[in-house]
């Protein structure tokens, strides 16, 4: 009797610290607005340049097959230094993903904000073309301010 009672407080405590996914902590709630959530990471100096890490997940109700967006670049004195696209290829709804760009000669420590400029390509069955800019949430982990 008593290890029957054991091994139920023990499933229970392993369910409880079980992880949640990183999809399952993104998923939208019930009747909530669909969203493009992009989450600057992080950005780390590579061989190359800068490295910039993001995390994207697609909470639009729809899989896109086709995502980029021209960011902008500010330098430590707030003027645009750079504009580029970035290309996050397919998207799956629901999804969470993430993707590394390798700014080449750019330095991290000197960029002071990354701006959301526009959707380069926005497309996927049912998705508006304007819902990855018109739906996108910025946020950002890092210490450059990330937005649009």
């Amino acid at each position: 009797m008593h290890l029957a009672k054991y091994c139920i407080l023990a499933a229970a405590f392993i369910a409880a610290a079980s992880p949640v996914s990183a999809q399952e902590a993104e998923a939208p709630a019930p009747g909530s607005t669909p969203a493009l959530v992009l989450e600057l990471n992080g950005a780390q100096p590579s061989d190359k340049g800068c490295r910039l890490t993001f995390v994207v997940t697609n909470n639009l109700g729809a899989e896109l097959t086709k995502a980029a967006f021209e960011i902008a670049l500010f330098n430590e004195a707030g003027v645009v230094d750079r504009l580029t696209v970035l290309d996050f290829n397919e998207l799956p709804e629901g999804k969470t993903k993430v993707a590394r760009f390798d700014l080449a000669g750019t330095d991290c420590a000197k960029i002071s904000r990354v701006l959301v400029n526009h959707a380069a390509e926005c497309t996927g069955a049912g998705i508006d073309p304007k819902a990855c800019l018109g739906q996108l949430k910025p946020q950002t982990r890092s210490a450059i301010v990330f937005g649009m």
